[in-house]
């Protein structure tokens, strides 16, 4: 391979740091089309394999978990959450040169100043995640219903788009990302109180659960407001709606960290509501609740 051949194949290559539940989505997604991407983890695995209603689709691994093993990439899906950046560090420094684009797979607003300082020159992506993939006890992952992202409509959303084209992913661009970056940590915000009570998206139909939901969404939809996101006073009822319309045994990802013990996405999904809000001098009474509790049933003491 001559020395362009092999920076041709560098910059076209594909990485998925974390393939957990979404980045074995996005993983299964690149390899039925024939672009099966670099599969880099902490758990050495042979495959992965992706499941919905259609049947299995089986990625060929192996997944990677020396970084040193492996070659700089054009674009990386980095797939974990935002409480493991710091440790994949190394996965980053090890793939990226200044011109790959890392497209941040992640919940919150943050993406772009959480990842940026470990991949110094290059392009950091935020995307919005809207499908519901959850992991199961044999290690696979169940698709829940069709796979969805948002990026920002910047130019390094163009190797995203190409990298995804045709495939079972479906790539929307947003003028107004900001917007749609906050209705969705709106409804990642409100989640937070399954991970309270241990109880799945059933709890939502409850008049209880419901009101006190919508109270926090109003609050979390100022502070929003405040930082500039566009969006209605329908949307805190039509998130309720669309929790109460979903399986009654459909989770979320920071339920099953807490019934895994795991530390939670607490700040970047809620936290960031009650930090905000201090700014902008907007009271926040049911965050002032609702966060301490989420960090101290991921960090303790006790």
């Amino acid at each position: 391979m001559t020395k362009s051949e092999s920076a041709d194949a560098a910059t076209s290559a594909v990485a998925v740091v974390g393939p957990g539940a979404i980045g074995t989505t996005v993983a299964a997604a690149l390899h039925e089309v024939g672009r099966t991407p670099m599969l880099c983890g902490r758990t050495a695995r042979e495959r992965l394999v992706l499941r919905d209603g259609e049947g299995d689709v089986v990625v060929p691994g192996p997944v990677r978990t020396d970084p040193a093993e492996v070659d700089e990439v054009g674009l990386v899906f980095l797939a974990v959450k935002a409480t493991q950046v710091e440790a994949a560090a190394s996965w980053l420094a090890a793939l990226c040169n200044p011109g790959t684009v890392v497209c941040v797979l992640q919940n919150g607003v943050e993406q772009e100043a959480v990842v940026a300082p470990y991949v110094p020159g290059c392009p950091v992506l935020p995307s919005v995640v809207w499908f519901p993939a959850q992991t199961q006890p044999d290690g696979s992952v169940w698709l829940r219903s069709r796979a969805r992202l948002t990026l920002p409509d910047v130019p390094a959303a163009g190797l995203v788009l190409d990298a995804l084209r045709g495939t079972r992913c479906s790539v929307e661009l947003a003028a107004d990302f900001r917007s749609v970056a906050w209705r969705k940590l709106l409804q990642n915000a409100v989640a937070g109180l399954m991970a309270l009570t241990g109880r799945r998206s059933g709890m939502f139909k409850r008049a209880d659960i419901a009101q006190l939901s919508l109270a926090y969404l109003r609050e979390c939809l100022e502070v929003a407001r405040a930082e500039g996101a566009l969006l209605g006073d329908e949307v805190p009822q039509e998130i309720i709606d669309s929790f109460q319309a979903n399986p009654a045994d459909m989770g979320t990802s920071i339920l099953a960290d807490r019934e895994a013990d795991r530390p939670l996405e607490w700040d970047i999904r809620n936290g960031i509501i009650a930090r905000r809000a201090r700014v902008h001098g907007i009271p926040t009474p049911i965050s002032d609740v609702v966060v301490p509790l989420l960090a101290s049933g991921s960090d303790g003491p006790g």
